[in-house]
C-alpha cells in the first residue's frame, strides 16, 4: 500500500499516564542470540511477514438473535495491571451507551468481566474457558500481544470474535485466525514508520536500536530498520541489538552501542529501559548527555521518569499510539470509575465494544462469525456516524455506515485493524516528565 506520513502540530498537552505496556508483556524472556552485522550486533531473523491476504470470516446460513454477550480479557492482575482500570472503564461505558440507545437487536448487551493476568500465569486460559462457557460472542482483549497469542486459537476456533484494544505486534496481521481476530490499536508496522520519521527528521545518520526479545520488540525493531533504510540511512549505519529483558545486566549490549558510536539510539523496551538508559548515561551516551535517544509505547510514560534520577531523560523523544479523546470523554469514563486517573487505551477499549455491536446489528445476528463478517465494513466507506446511538437508525434503515470512533477514523484493513495510526510525539523535559509535542499520523 502507499504510505503517507505527516506530523500534525498540536498544543503541548501534559501526559500523566504510566508507560504503555499494552503492546506486549515484559515477562516474555529469551536469550540474546546476536550476530555481527551493520557495524555491531544484530537481531536474529525474526521478521514477521505482513505480505498476505488475511483470512475473512464467512457468515453462517442462519442468523442467531440471542442477546449479544461480550466478555473481557483485560489485565486486572499481573505486570500490566495498571492498564486494567481505563480499559475496563472504556468497555463498561460502551456497554452502557449501547444499552441506553436500545441495545443490539432490541436487546441489552450482557457483559462478563474477566482477568487476563500476564504470561507468568495461566489466568488468561482459565478466563477464556469461563467466557466461552458463559456464551460470549465477543471477547475484548487481551492487552498484551503475548497473552493474546496464548489464547487466540482457543477463542477463534470456538467461532468467537476476539478484538484487542492494545495489541500492536505485527504477528497478528497474517495470523491464521479464520477472520475472527481484530484490534482497535494500530499495528507496530505503523508505529515503526512514526518512530523512523522522528529519527530521520532529527537528522540522525548512524542509529543503534536496542530491543527486548519478544514478539513486540523484535517486530518493531525490524520494521524500524526497514523504514530507516527507506529514509536513506545506509544499512551499515544501522545496528540492532536484541536483549533479554530479564537479564541481570545490560552492560555488554550497551558497550556494543557505545563502540558503534551512533548519533541516535532507539530503546524498544519496558520498565528495564530505566536500567538501560542509566547505564547509557554512565558512558556519556544518554539523552541528557546530548545523544538523540528515542523510546516507544512500552517505555514512553511518566513511570520511566519516576524511576530514574532527575534530569537523565531530558530531551528523550518517542512514540505511543495516541489520539486526543478530549476531556468530555474522560469525564464520562470517571462516571464509571471515579478513581480513574489514567486513560491509556480507554478509547480503543470503548471502540472495541461498539464496533462488533454495530456489526451485529448490520448482520442481524449475534453469532461470532456473522459479527466478524461485518466488522471491517462498518468502519469504512459509508455514511459517517460517530456514536452507537447515531449509527443504529442508519443501520436499521439499511444504510452502509462508516463508524468513526472515540479514537477517530478507523478504516479497518482486511487484517481487521486500523489502516491509519495516530501517535503522540512525546518528549521528556528536564524534570523527567512527559509532554505531547504534536502527533504523527501514518497510514494509507
Amino acid at each position: 500500500m502507499a504510505i503517507r506520513t505527516y506530523v500534525r502540530t498540536a498544543a503541548v498537552l501534559s501526559v500523566t499516564s504510566l508507560a504503555l505496556f499494552g503492546c506486549s508483556s515484559s515477562d516474555d524472556s529469551g536469550s540474546t542470540d546476536s550476530t555481527a552485522a551493520g557495524g555491531g550486533t544484530a537481531a536474529a531473523e525474526t521478521t514477521v511477514s505482513t505480505d498476505c491476504e488475511p483470512e475473512q470470516a464467512t457468515a453462517g446460513a442462519t442468523p442467531v438473535t440471542d442477546p449479544l454477550v461480550v466478555g473481557t480479557l483485560l489485565p486486572n492482575t499481573g505486570s500490566l495491571a495498571f492498564l486494567g482500570p481505563p480499559e475496563v472503564a472504556g468497555v463498561q461505558l460502551a456497554v452502557n451507551d449501547i444499552n441506553a440507545a436500545g441495545g443490539v437487536l432490541d436487546q441489552p448487551v450482557t457483559l462478563i468481566p474477566g482477568d487476563s493476568g500476564d504470561t507468568t500465569t495461566d489466568t488468561a486460559n482459565t478466563t477464556v474457558d469461563r467466557l466461552l462457557a458463559g456464551g460470549a460472542d465477543v471477547i475484548v482483549g487481551a492487552a498484551s500481544s503475548a497473552v493474546s497469542l496464548q489464547v487466540i486459537d482457543k477463542i477463534t476456533s470456538a467461532g468467537v470474535v476476539q478484538i484487542s484494544p492494545a495489541n500492536t505486534s505485527d504477528q497478528f496481521v497474517c495470523y491464521p485466525d479464520s477472520g475472527l481476530y481484530f484490534r482497535t490499536a494500530p499495528t507496530d508496522v505503523l508505529q515503526a514508520q512514526a518512530l523512523a520519521d522522528l529519527i530521520a527528521q532529527d537528522g540522525a545518520q548512524r542509529v543503534s536500536i536496542l530491543a527486548l526479545n519478544d514478539p513486540y520488540g523484535t517486530g518493531l525493531a525490524n520494521n524500524t530498520v526497514e523504514n530507516l533504510e527507506a529514509a536513506g540511512i545506509a544499512s551499515d549505519q544501522l545496528q540492532t541489538i536484541i536483549y533479554d529483558p530479564n537479564a541481570q545486566s545490560y552492560n555488554a549490549e550497551i558497550d556494543d552501542v557505545n563502540n558503534f558510536a551512533p548519533d541516535a539510539v532507539a530503546v524498544i523496551g519496558f520498565d528495564e529501559s530505566a536500567r538501560i538508559i542509566t547505564r547509557m548515561h554512565e558512558l556519556g551516551i544518554g539523552p541528557s548527555d546530548g545523544t538523540l535517544v528515542y523510546g516507544v509505547d512500552g517505555n514512553m510514560g511518566n513511570a520511566l521518569g519516576e524511576s530514574m534520577a532527575p534530569g537523565l531523560l531530558d530531551t528523550m523523544r518517542g512514540t505511543t499510539p495516541l489520539t486526543d479523546v478530549g476531556t468530555a470523554f474522560q469525564d464520562r469514563l470517571k462516571t464509571v470509575d471515579p478513581a480513574l486517573v489514567d486513560f491509556n487505551y480507554a478509547g480503543e477499549s470503548y471502540d472495541a465494544v461498539v464496533i462488533p455491536a454495530l456489526a451485529a446489528v448490520q448482520a442481524g445476528s449475534t453469532a461470532g462469525v456473522d459479527i466478524a463478517a461485518n466488522i471491517n465494513s462498518v468502519t469504512k466507506d459509508g455514511e459517517k456516524c460517530t456514536t452507537f446511538e447515531q449509527c443504529l437508525p442508519l443501520l436499521q434503515a439499511g444504510t452502509d455506515i462508516d463508524y468513526d470512533g472515540v479514537t477517530g477514523a478507523l478504516n479497518f484493513s482486511d487484517a481487521g485493524e486500523p489502516a491509519t495510526g495516530s501517535y503522540g510525539n512525546l518528549v521528556f523535559g528536564p524534570d523527567n516528565t512527559l509532554t505531547t509535542d504534536g502527533y504523527i499520523v501514518v497510514g494509507e
